[in-house]
């Protein structure tokens, strides 16, 4: 019985992350809505390479997600406050657990508290 119950466990796990992890296409992504954690890129990483190849400027609106195309905008809204902003899509990321988005400083300073590291946010696509 036990066996099974992993089998199970293991089999449902497969599935779902299967089912999240493509790209997003172009057309597919206006309208996308997603919530969980945001966090924002350390200083380290002013001025290297992005995953679409410019480099990073913690004094821009840009972002990562793991999906969306480069060059997306999308509304972040941080859910205590109800404080938003608008960002670019230019990195991919983050790749930890329960975050959904990475913020350069900048674009996280307008909506939350940078003493917090990670906050819980709203995102949607606008174009």
């Amino acid at each position: 019985m036990r066996k099974i119950s992993i089998l199970c466990c293991v089999i449902l796990s497969l599935f779902l992350t299967a089912c999240a992890s493509g790209p997003i296409s172009r057309s597919d992504a206006v309208g996308f809505e997603e919530s969980g954690g945001a966090s924002y890129y350390a200083n380290k990483y002013q001025g290297r390479k992005t995953a679409s190849g410019e480099r990073f400027n913690q004094k821009a609106m840009t972002a990562a997600h793991k999906r969306l195309p480069f060059g997306t905008k999308v509304k972040v809204t941080n859910v205590d406050n109800g404080k938003s902003v608008v960002v670019r899509v230019n990195d991919r990321g983050p790749f930890v657990s329960g975050r959904i988005i990475d913020l350069s400083k900048s674009a996280f300073e307008r909506i939350g508290n940078t003493r917090h590291g990670v906050i819980e946010v709203e995102i949607e696509v606008l174009r």
